[in-house]
């Protein structure tokens, strides 16, 4: 054929999700879950500081200033920033770290079982460095309930998906939106180096925006 049909066709982009944002409320049940101190700590962690689990799982425990409630990280693009957490993680950390000075913040629960460098391994147990497809693993296998209330068969419980670490980040940046931080404080919080960047995390969620509706309402019950 000496005309190309196709040279007209466009791509159409994947639709936006635009519901990644947890509700405070499940935030708040996902703290609260039975789950082993390792996991409580990183879950608060990346919720309080909204940085990405990559990062936070990077940490070595040189990186704490735990008097000042914050660590050095390693960003995007290799920049070195601050990330800061509140008084939830500040209570787990000395819990999690159990005299510990050195080595990965987060570990695996057994010694390695392969040869890994010397800056991943815990230099008094052995024990690893916590991965990020571990800690994912684990995360989304126990967040099937609380992202999925109404199913009560297990075999259609464990088919069903989780939620993913990323999405602490993006309710942590959205429910600080929502609260006002402004576009300097955000860009801070986030680590983004753009405010495009930024803006897909800051969409007001559907419960804020259900708030506003209910104050603005003219017509509302008192």
């Amino acid at each position: 054929m000496a005309v190309d049909l196709t040279r007209r066709l466009r791509w159409r982009g994947r639709a936006p999700d635009r519901t990644r944002a947890l509700a405070v409320a499940d935030i708040e049940a996902l703290l609260d879950l039975e789950a082993l101190l390792r996991e409580r700590t990183l879950w608060t962690m990346l919720y309080e500081t909204a940085a990405r689990a990559s990062e936070v799982l990077s940490l070595d425990i040189e990186d704490l200033d735990r008097r000042n409630r914050r660590a050095r990280v390693t960003r995007k693009g290799s920049a070195v920033d601050i990330i800061v957490w509140q008084t939830r993680t500040a209570r787990l950390l000395p819990k999690l770290l159990a005299g510990r000075s050195k080595g990965p913040l987060f570990l695996t629960e057994r010694r390695a079982r392969v040869p890994l460098a010397a800056g991943d391994l815990d230099p008094v147990t052995g024990r690893a460095r916590l991965s990020y497809r571990r800690a994912e693993e684990i995360f989304n296998m126990l967040t099937k309930p609380l992202a999925h209330p109404d199913i009560t068969e297990p075999a259609d419980l464990a088919a069903a998906p989780g939620w993913t670490l990323h999405d602490l980040r993006h309710s942590a940046l959205t429910h600080a939106a929502e609260n006002g931080a402004n576009t300097g404080t955000l860009l801070a919080y986030s680590g983004h180096a753009s405010v495009a960047s930024l803006a897909r995390y800051t969409r007001v969620s559907p419960d804020a925006l259900t708030r506003w509706q209910e104050r603005r309402d003219p017509h509302r019950r008192g």
